[in-house]
């Protein structure tokens, strides 16, 4: 018998859905079956968020779509009371939301500091509080996206790289503070085509070249999909992972085994 990931039935709330990373996610675990609760900053009418509630339709799951600021705990709170009024329960939780910070240890100024702990990392604490006693109820998962920055980093990446490795002591936290109800582990993406990457790369001279020196750099040769990340938080979610909790997985196609010279 193949082997198969089946989440029907099972509810996912998922912060960050309308691009990038987020919208994978939602598109896998749809194909996984389950239904979708996801936000975002844009509006319910937005051509983004209707795309996001067409992707995971297609895949005959139900959809919700909450605009949400997920610094703003009383936006938080909507979300997960809507989610429980649309499908009556959270079984997985997968807090993706997130946006770089890239100024520097001696360039950031306090306000800056500020937004980059709100967003990046106080965010997951409120939304996994608000979402525990949902969770418990279902021996639900929760799973935190955090970064390749917070194993390795480079000059001028602070202080989003702070923000992302303190990620990896709530997900130990969590662990083993809420277990055995709820397993919490950690995804910790490197270099994945998404546009935010891609405002990267367009931020240097010479776009395709920055693009085709980056992928060198991994010794799988090519950088990561949405769907792949997707994938990982699926399974992750799923039976198969039983055992696994408390650990954030580097998920970086192999650069941070490569000495960079």
């Amino acid at each position: 018998m193949a082997l198969e990931i089946n989440l029907k039935n099972k509810t996912v709330l998922i912060t960050g859905v309308t691009s990038g990373i987020g919208a994978g996610i939602a598109k896998m675990f749809a194909r996984a079956g389950a239904d979708i609760a996801g936000c975002g900053r844009h509006s319910r009418d937005s051509d983004v968020a209707k795309r996001f509630t067409e992707s995971v339709e297609e895949c005959r799951a139900k959809a919700l779509y909450v605009q949400t600021n997920v610094t703003k705990a009383e936006q938080l709170q909507q979300l997960v009371d809507e989610t429980i009024s649309r499908f009556g329960k959270i079984d997985i939780l997968v807090s993706n939301a997130g946006i770089n910070f890239f100024e520097g240890a001696a360039d950031c100024t306090e306000e800056e500091w500020m937004k980059n702990h709100d967003l990046n990392l106080a965010a997951h604490w409120r939304l996994a509080k608000l979402c525990k006693p949902y969770l418990q109820k279902q021996q639900g998962v929760i799973i935190i996206m955090t970064s390749n920055h917070a194993f390795a980093t480079i000059p001028g990446c602070f202080p989003y790289n702070v923000t992302k490795t303190a990620l990896t002591g709530l997900v130990r936290s969590l662990a083993i503070e809420w277990g055995p109800e709820i397993r919490t582990v950690g995804l910790a993406p490197g270099f994945i085509d998404t546009p935010g990457n891609q405002t990267w790369f367009n931020s240097f001279a010479d776009a395709a070249g920055e693009r085709q020196r980056t992928i060198a750099l991994h010794p799988v040769k090519k950088i990561g999909t949405t769907e792949e990340v997707g994938a990982w938080c699926v399974f992750l979610a799923s039976e198969y992972a039983s055992f696994a909790s408390g650990t954030t997985y580097l998920l970086d196609g192999g650069r941070s085994a490569l000495l960079q010279d």
